[in-house]
C-alpha cells in the first residue's frame, strides 16, 4: 500500500497511532483538587443518567440514548476508538492502511481479545458485525455511514478488507461510531438481543430505563483501563433528583448537570463540575414534508425569530455558543467560518412570512427535557420572541419517557439533542443526507446530496473545505432544522474520583468511555 494524505496527517503516521493503544495513558491523571493521582483499581462506580428509556435494547441498531451508549461502550469493543485528545486510534483493529484512492482498505485485528463468554474475536465476527448494519432490509441508524460498502472480505485470518463505492478519507473514524460494535458471530451472523460484548464490563443484570449493573471483566485485554470493579448505572431523569443524589452520596457521577443550579452544586463540598467543548448541539427539527414547514420562507421566518445568545446565557448559563442553523462547531476543520452569523431579527421574520404569502403562522413545537436539559423552558423563550414576528409557538411539554420512540421523528417540530460528530461528512451523512434513518428533518436537496457524495472522496485540501463550506451555507439557508447553540458537556462528580488530566469531548462523559478511563483516587 502507498502512503496517502487522511486530512493532514499521513497515513503512515496513522498507523503508528493505531498500534499505541496505550497512548492515552500517557496524559498525566489528575485527582480530586487536580492533584497527580495515580491510577489503580478497585470500587463500585455510580453513574446517574439523565437519559434512558424502557424500549433501550442490546440490538446495536437502536442505541440512540446517552444511558444505552455508556453502557453499551463499556460491554463492547470497536474497530477503532477517539482518544482523549480527538485522534484516533486503535481498538479491535490493530492497524489499517489504504490504497492511494481511499477506496479499499485493510484492518489488521488483534490478536488476544476474547469476548465475555470465552469465544476468542475473529476476523468473522468483524465481518458479520458490520454486515448487520448493511443491506436493503436494515433499520440501523448506523446503515446511512455503512451503505457505501460495497464488500467486506478476510485476507487471511486476522485482516478484514473493506471495498467502498466511492473513496472516503475519513472512513477509520467511522467504524468507531458507536453502534459498530463488534459483536460474537454464529454461522455469519450476530445475535442482537445478546449481552455478550468483548469491552471492559460484564452486564450483570439490565432494567432498561431503570438500572443496570455491569462487573469488571477480568480478561480484558487493554492493561490500563477498566479500573474499577463495577458499575452501577441509574436513569434519573429528574434534574433536581440527579443533582441530591450526588450531593447526599448516593451516586459518584450525574451527567448531565442542571445548569440552572451549577453555580450551587460547585460550591457544595466534595464536589467538582468538569466541562468540555466539543460538537454537541441543540435544535429544533421541522418536518419538511409537512405545512407549513414544507415552504423555506417559512422556516427562515423560524430561524431569525429565535433569539440565540439569550438561549445560550439562558438556558446553558454561558457554557455554550450560539449556532448558525447547521451542525458543524468552530473546532472542525472544515467549519465555514465565512458564513454570517444569523442572529434574532423579527423584521426578518415577518419579510419571509410575506414572502410565504402569510402575515403570521401558528406552529406547535414539542419539547420535553429529555432532549435536552432545559429544553421545554428554550421552547417557551422561543415562544415569547417569535410572537413579536407574527409567529405563534404553541409549545407541547412532552414527557420525558419514550420521547426518542414517540415524539422525535414523529412529531411535525420537535427538540432534539446531537452529540455531533468528529468529521462534517458523518454528521451530514447521519442526519442530513436524503433518506437517512435520522435525518429528523425529512429534507432532501439535490446540491447537498451531490456535494456530499463528492466531498467524500476528494483528496485536495482546498476542494474539499470549499465543498463543505458551501454545504453548511445551503443547511443554514434551506435546511429544517433551527440550530440555535452549541452545548458544552457539564457532568458533576465526587471529589474521589480521578480522571485522565485531558478529557475527551466527542461525547458527554470522555466519549462516553468514562466507566473505562475513569478511576478512584
Amino acid at each position: 500500500m502507498t502512503d496517502t494524505k487522511f486530512g493532514q496527517v499521513s497515513r503512515r503516521g496513522l498507523i503508528k497511532g493505531a498500534t499505541a493503544m496505550t497512548a492515552a495513558g500517557l496524559i498525566l491523571p489528575f485527582g480530586a483538587g487536580g492533584a497527580l493521582a495515580e491510577p489503580k483499581r478497585g470500587g463500585i462506580l455510580r453513574l446517574a443518567q439523565g437519559s434512558g428509556s424502557t424500549t433501550d435494547s442490546y440490538d446495536p441498531a437502536t442505541w440512540d440514548s446517552q444511558f444505552v451508549q455508556v453502557l453499551n461502550t463499556a460491554r463492547c469493543g470497536f474497530l477503532t476508538e477517539i482518544a482523549p485528545d480527538g485522534s484516533l486510534v486503535g481498538e479491535v483493529a490493530e492497524s489499517w492502511e489504504a490504497t492511494p484512492d481511499a477506496k479499499v482498505w485493510r484492518f489488521k485485528i488483534r490478536k488476544g481479545i476474547t469476548f465475555h463468554s470465552g469465544k476468542d474475536l475473529t476476523a468473522e465476527d468483524v465481518i458479520a458485525s458490520i454486515n448487520y448494519h448493511r443491506g436493503p432490509d436494515s433499520k440501523s441508524a448506523a446503515k446511512p455511514i455503512v451503505d457505501p460498502i460495497v464488500e467486506i472480505t478476510t485476507d487471511g485470518p486476522d485482516v478484514v478488507v473493506f471495498t467502498l463505492e466511492a473513496g472516503n478519507a475519513d472512513f477509520p473514524f467511522i467504524m468507531s461510531d458507536y453502534h459498530l460494535a463488534i459483536l460474537p458471530a454464529n454461522d455469519g451472523k450476530i445475535d442482537p438481543t445478546s449481552s455478550d460484548g468483548c469491552g471492559g464490563y460484564v452486564v450483570e443484570s439490565w432494567e432498561p430505563g431503570v438500572t443496570a449493573r455491569l462487573r469488571r471483566y477480568e480478561n480484558y485485554w487493554k492493561p490500563n483501563r477498566a479500573w474499577f470493579d463495577g458499575i452501577e448505572m441509574t436513569a434519573i431523569h429528574d434534574a433536581a433528583a440527579r443533582q441530591n443524589a450526588l450531593i447526599t452520596g448516593e451516586v459518584d457521577v450525574i451527567d448531565p448537570v442542571d445548569l440552572n443550579t451549577v453555580a450551587l452544586l460547585q460550591r457544595a463540598p466534595g464536589i467538582r463540575i468538569l466541562s468540555t467543548t466539543g460538537t454537541q448541539h441543540y435544535t429544533f427539527a421541522m418536518d419538511t414534508r409537512q405545512a407549513p414547514f414544507n415552504d423555506n420562507n417559512v422556516r427562515l421566518a423560524l430561524k431569525y425569530a429565535i433569539d440565540r445568545q439569550e438561549l445560550v446565557d439562558k438556558i446553558l448559563n454561558g457554557y455554550g455558543s450560539v449556532g448558525n442553523d447547521h451542525p458543524i462547531g468552530p473546532s472542525q476543520r472544515y467549519f465555514n467560518k465565512d458564513l454570517p452569523q444569523r442572529t434574532y431579527d423579527p423584521d426578518k421574520a415577518k419579510y419571509h412570512l410575506k414572502q410565504a404569502g402569510l402575515d403570521s403562522v401558528s406552529v406547535q413545537l414539542s419539547a420535553a427535557d429529555a432532549a435536552f436539559p432545559g429544553a421545554v423552558d428554550a421552547a417557551l423563550l422561543y415562544s415569547e420572541k417569535a410572537a413579536a414576528a407574527g409567529i405563534n409557538i404553541e409549545v407541547v411539554r412532552e414527557p420525558n419517557d419514550g420521547y426518542w420512540s414517540n415524539v422525535w421523528m414523529k412529531k411535525p417540530w420537535s427538540a432534539v439533542y446531537w452529540g455531533g460528530r468528529p468529521t462534517e461528512d458523518w454528521m451530514f451523512t447521519t442526519a442530513y443526507a436524503a433518506g437517512a434513518a435520522w435525518n429528523d428533518s425529512f429534507w432532501d436537496h439535490p446540491r447537498f446530496n451531490e456535494l456530499l457524495v463528492a466531498a467524500r472522496s476528494e483528496l485536495d485540501e482546498d476542494k474539499r473545505r470549499a465543498m463543505y463550506y458551501e454545504m453548511q451555507e445551503i443547511v443554514s439557508n434551506e435546511g429544517g432544522v433551527v440550530v440555535p447553540m452549541f452545548a458544552s458537556y457539564v457532568m458533576a462528580m465526587s471529589d474521589r474520583v480521578a480522571h485522565p488530566e485531558q478529557v475527551a469531548a466527542n461525547w458527554t462523559l470522555d466519549g462516553f468511555r468514562a466507566v473505562e478511563r475513569w478511576w478512584f483516587a
